[in-house]
């Protein structure tokens, strides 16, 4: 799809850095209506007049968000025409996704252990971890764009 869009990989790596990245100071800076991880008022009102609550769409763009994305496109990008390697992405992606299943089962008993400030000063840690993460994916896509530019 990228390919027939022309958009390359280096361009691609640089937009879900900085979605990613705003998305870690949406993290940081704690805001309560930032939009970036809040339902928007046609969402709301959707989601009141559904009886099954597993069909909203609240959680999917936390876990499959741009980084998200972005990483496993780019990982099996990387790994193009090695059918190993990215079985080994995709068990990888299936772990994670085990491992979220754990946490929405456990939520419930962390919250009880770390409390609302527990969580929150342990969200805007892993902030400061994904604006890192979300600097080095943009910082790469500009390398790979201008080979020129000084850093390795």
């Amino acid at each position: 799809m990228l390919h027939y869009l022309s958009v390359s990989l280096p361009a691609f790596r640089i937009a879900g850095g900085v979605l990613l990245f705003m998305v870690a100071a949406d993290m940081v800076t704690a805001k309560a209506h930032s939009g970036i991880r809040q339902t928007t008022p046609e969402e709301d009102r959707e989601a009141s007049q559904r009886q099954d609550v597993t069909v909203f769409p609240l959680a999917i763009p936390l876990i499959a968000g741009p980084g998200a994305i972005t990483t496993v496109i780019l990982l099996q990008d990387t790994h193009a025409g090695d059918l190993l390697a990215q079985a080994v992405v995709a068990a990888v992606m299936l772990g994670v996704l085990a491992l979220v299943l754990v946490g929405f089962l456990s939520a419930g008993a962390i919250m009880r252990l770390l409390g609302v400030t527990g969580v929150n000063v342990l969200g805007r840690v892993l902030g400061i971890v994904l604006a890192a993460i979300a600097a080095n994916n943009i910082l790469v896509g500009l390398r790979e764009s201008f080979p020129g530019l000084a850093g390795g």
